[in-house]
């Protein structure tokens, strides 16, 4: 479990520091940063929401498992 939470604060912060990056050092309008920004944003919410899902379905038929269901 606790690999898991490694892992996902890994991630999460490799995707701050890439945004970040990516926005200071990409020549564009503030307007198209700005709709990028928003873009990875929401991508990163759903791929997060989509781990966290997939990680509770494990946990939950670990349990099952464990309980003799």
């Amino acid at each position: 479990m606790n690999k898991v939470f490694s892992f996902m604060a890994g991630a999460i912060c490799g995707a701050l520091v890439g945004g970040v990056t990516a926005l200071l050092l990409t020549p564009a309008s503030g307007n198209d940063l700005r709709e990028q920004a928003v873009t990875r944003w929401e991508t990163a919410k759903q791929e997060a929401e989509a781990a966290r899902a997939q990680t509770r379905q494990q946990l939950e038929n670990e349990f099952e498992r464990m309980k003799g269901g």
